[in-house]
C-alpha cells in the first residue's frame, strides 16, 4: 500500500489550527469637511456641532496574545469542514473532509499519488477505516490503533493522539516564537487579519515527545488568516522542504454526523 503515514498525519492534525474568519464590516468612519454657513440678514445663533466619531483603532494580535486568543476563539466549535491543497514533488494531493472533536471523529476523501489515487479515512470512537485503490471497492480495512499485530497500526495510530485539540495547543505553546500581524485583507467576502507565525519546530515536538529529523527546518512561518473580532482562523499556508500546504474551513460549529462502516463493508488481509 502506497499510504503515506505521514502525509496521514499532516493531513489529520492540521484541521484544529485552522477556524473560519467571521463576517463583519471594519468601516472606518469618514470625515467630512463642512462648509461654513453664509449668514443672513437677520442675525442667527449658529449651534455648535457635536465632535466628530472616529472609529477606534483595531487591536490586532501578538506574541503574547495570539494562542490565547485562537484557544477562545474553539471554545464551542466542536465541529469543522475543511478542504486542504499539498503540493510535494511535483505532484498535487487535494484533500476534503469534515472532523468533530467532542466526540473525537474524521471523515476524509484523499486524491494524490501519496494515497495511492484516491483514499477514504474514516475515525470513530478510537478506531481507523481505511479505503485505498489495493482494497476492494466500497470496503474498508478496520485498524485498531491497539493492535500490536498489525503492522499499519503503530503508523497511524499516532494520529488519533493528534487530533485532539489540546495536544496541538501543547505543542503551539512549547514552539511559538512569534506572531506577527501582516494586514487586513477581504477573502470570499470575509474581513481577515493576515499573520505571520513562526514557530519553533524543535520546541514544537518536545512538547509532544517527539524529535526532529533529518531535513526538518529549525523553524517554520505559517501564514495564518484569522478573523478580526472571534479570531477563528479561516485560512493556513505553509512551505517545507519543497513541500506547500493551503488549507481552508468552514462551518464551525454546525452539527456533522460522522460513522463507522457497516460490518458488510469492512475486509482484512
Amino acid at each position: 500500500m502506497r499510504f503515506s503515514s505521514r502525509v496521514a498525519t499532516t493531513v489529520v492534525t492540521l484541521p484544529l489550527m485552522l477556524g473560519l474568519a467571521a463576517c463583519g464590516s471594519d468601516k472606518t468612519a469618514t470625515v467630512n469637511a463642512g462648509t461654513t454657513p453664509t449668514p443672513v440678514s437677520t442675525p442667527v445663533t449658529t449651534p455648535s456641532q457635536a465632535p466628530e466619531r472616529v472609529a477606534p483603532a483595531v487591536a490586532h494580535l501578538n506574541t503574547a496574545s495570539f494562542l490565547p486568543a485562537m484557544k477562545k476563539s474553539m471554545v464551542g466549535k466542536d465541529s469543522v469542514k475543511m478542504t486542504m491543497k499539498m503540493v510535494a514533488g511535483g505532484q498535487t494531493m487535494t484533500v476534503t473532509g469534515q472532523q468533530t472533536m467532542k466526540p473525537v471523529a474524521m471523515q476524509l476523501e484523499m486524491n494524490g499519488a501519496a494515497f495511492g489515487g484516491k483514499a477514504k479515512m474514516i475515525v470513530v470512537k478510537n478506531m481507523l477505516y481505511l479505503s485505498t485503490p489495493d482494497v476492494p471497492a466500497g470496503k474498508y480495512l478496520k485498524i485498531d490503533p491497539k493492535d500490536s499485530s498489525n503492522p499499519m497500526a503503530a503508523s497511524l495510530g499516532g494520529m488519533l493522539d493528534e487530533m485532539d485539540p489540546s495536544k496541538t495547543f501543547e505543542s503551539f505553546d512549547g514552539g511559538l516564537k512569534a506572531a506577527k500581524f501582516v494586514k487586513t485583507e477581504t477573502i470570499d467576502g470575509r474581513k481577515v487579519d493576515r499573520y505571520a507565525v513562526t514557530v519553533d519546530m524543535a520546541a514544537a515536538l518536545k512538547a509532544k515527545g517527539q524529535k526532529m529529523v533529518a531535513g526538518m527546518p529549525k523553524t517554520l512561518v505559517y501564514t495564518v488568516w484569522m478573523g478580526s473580532t472571534d479570531h477563528l482562523m479561516y485560512k493556513i499556508f505553509f512551505e517545507m522542504a519543497g513541500v506547500s500546504m493551503t488549507m481552508n474551513a468552514s462551518d464551525w460549529g454546525k452539527p456533522i454526523s460522522i460513522k463507522a462502516p457497516p460490518a458488510s463493508k469492512i475486509v482484512s488481509r
